[in-house]
């Protein structure tokens, strides 16, 4: 299988993994899902040049934000898949748990360092009401992500190799 084709379907599939646990997780917890219009609204933003708000949920909306949120949402997964595959040799012909784990705790620094910022929302949160529990989302909805990897990593090696 082509190295791009199995970035995109890798990254496509743990991210689905990770909204699959956004669900789980409002079902069982009653946690809000995460609201990708904000994203959108920010990169909209961002493209005219404006990096920061001071809450972007007061921010005037934009056509399409919602739409621009979920394609940045998939895209951003799809370049944490090529990461993986870039920094872990041998990681597309044999995918390891460990390594797939050790990048979705390690994707959580950019919502900590970049997203919630720029949102408003402060360096990890720390602008929220209750910084810790989102802090907790964001790294379990991370490592569901790294599990996503995994899981879809062998699932496509295990079909395209005929299985």
């Amino acid at each position: 299988m082509q190295t791009f084709t199995f970035i995109l379907l890798t990254g496509i599939g743990a991210t689905i993994v990770a909204d699959l646990w956004a669900l789980v997780r409002r079902r069982l917890f009653g946690t809000p899902l995460p609201n990708f219009a904000l994203v959108g609204r920010w990169v909209a933003y961002l493209l005219r040049g404006r990096l920061r708000h001071d809450a972007i949920a007061r921010t005037p909306a934009v056509s399409g934000e919602l739409a621009i949120g979920w394609l940045a949402h998939y895209a951003i997964g799809i370049g944490f898949a090529a990461l993986t595959v870039m920094l872990t040799p041998g990681w597309m012909q044999h995918p390891s748990l460990f390594a797939a784990l050790a990048v979705g705790v390690t994707t959580v620094t950019a919502p900590f360092l970049i997203l919630q910022p720029a949102l408003g929302a402060g360096i990890a949160a720390s602008r929220l009401p209750d910084p810790g529990a989102a802090r907790l989302q964001s790294l379990v909805y991370h490592l569901a992500f790294g599990l996503g990897l995994y899981a879809s990593a062998v699932f496509i090696g295990h079909y395209s190799a005929g299985g």
